[in-house]
């Protein structure tokens, strides 16, 4: 059984987070979706939030595909989270130069400390590859519509986050 992992900060999961899913789930048998708790960020929705959020957003996904997807919360790095939950292959998704450029320095890292686990880059689809959370997060912020960039259901979560 091949395990994948695929981490990130989910704050808040959106409609290229789940191309990325939807795609590594025919990579692998199990995959983890890897919820960083990364304080430094200062996420908008708790950790618990984001947890269910993407677990709610994956079910119908893993019914579709068969593929078993899992949610797991982390604070360690990341190749000891891959060791944690039994993952041989890490998942990243790419948007464009810039992030490969981070992902690259990243790779190094994580196979300096275990070259056993192989990182995978899936680029993001074309109609997904301009969406950042960050991005996300700022125009919910400012009234402005996020429906084309996450699930009815996370737009709800960011409007009544935002109307607080």
């Amino acid at each position: 059984m091949r395990t994948g992992l695929y981490p990130g900060t989910f704050d808040p999961v959106t409609l290229g987070h789940m191309d990325i899913i939807g795609r590594a789930c025919s990579l692998v048998d199990k995959l983890v979706i890897g919820v960083a708790i990364n304080r430094d960020k200062g996420p908008l929705f708790d950790l618990e939030e984001r947890v269910a959020m993407v677990k709610s957003e994956c079910a119908p996904l893993a019914n579709a595909t068969g593929c078993e997807i899992t949610v797991h919360p982390f604070e360690n790095l990341l190749i000891n989270c891959a060791h944690d939950v039994g993952a041989s292959v890490i998942i990243r998704g790419l948007r464009a130069v810039a992030d490969f450029e981070y992902e690259y320095q990243m790779v190094g890292m994580n196979r300096a400390l275990d070259d056993s686990i192989e990182t995978v880059f899936l680029m993001a689809e074309a109609q997904y590859q301009s969406i950042a959370s960050k991005l996300v997060k700022e125009i919910a912020r400012l009234n402005g519509d996020v429906s084309k960039f996450v699930s009815p259901a996370v737009n709800e979560s960011l409007v009544a986050r935002y109307k607080r």
